[in-house]
């Protein structure tokens, strides 16, 4: 027998008997196997591979056999949720466009309004034959300006009197028409993104 290691205080001796050959019996002894290592992953006793398996088989059961999983009906849902915001979201854009539009298209009027006594004016000179030299090439610039920008004019002898865009000053009858008609063109009017800026003012005739 030998001596395992030093008592320490408050320790008894103890002794490991290492003889091959029972001392009672006489029998060869068979060494002793070496308990087998573990390892222990936070007090669970168990590898942390296995632990993380069993918790993945866990989880993955649990979505197999809950209402968490994606059908087919909840991808249609999410589809349609997603078709209607981009509807929205485009006519908002539209509504948005078209009232910049507006905004524009009512700047550019007020403007074009604020120029039709100069372009009676040049209308008038050059009725008369004075629209000549550097005035006719400024009067011509202004009217390539604003006919640019979609100022129209209409209001033409001949024209069918029509009281939305014509403004009747003087009234005759005539044999020579059939119904109320143009016969005189007071002031030309304007037109501009299909809304009328000023009527024209003419003179009316009506059959006989």
């Amino acid at each position: 027998m030998t001596e395992e290691h030093e008592p320490r205080p408050g320790e008894g001796v103890k002794f490991t008997d290492k003889r091959r050959i029972d001392p009672l019996t006489g029998a060869i002894r068979e060494p002793a196997a070496a308990p087998a290592e573990s390892t222990v992953v936070h007090g669970s006793g168990e590898q942390p591979d296995v632990v993380a398996d069993a918790v993945s088989d866990a989880v993955s059961d649990l979505l197999l056999e809950s209402d968490f999983d994606i059908t087919a009906a909840a991808v249609a849902e999410v589809t349609a949720d997603l078709q209607r915001v981009h509807a929205e979201y485009a006519n908002y854009r539209k509504r948005v466009d078209r009232d910049r539009e507006l905004v524009r298209d009512m700047a550019v009027s007020g403007t074009l309004a604020e120029l039709l006594p100069v372009l009676d004016d040049i209308g008038r000179a050059r009725e008369h034959g004075e629209l000549e030299g550097a005035f006719k090439a400024v009067g011509e610039a202004l009217e390539g300006l604003v006919a640019r920008l979609g100022l129209e004019t209409f209001g033409a002898v001949g024209d069918p009197f029509d009281p939305v865009v014509h403004e009747a000053l003087t009234h005759t009858h005539s044999d020579d028409v059939a119904e109320a008609t143009c016969v005189a063109i007071y002031q030309p009017g304007y037109r501009f993104a299909g809304r009328v800026v000023r009527p024209a003012r003419v003179g009316v005739a009506d059959p006989a």
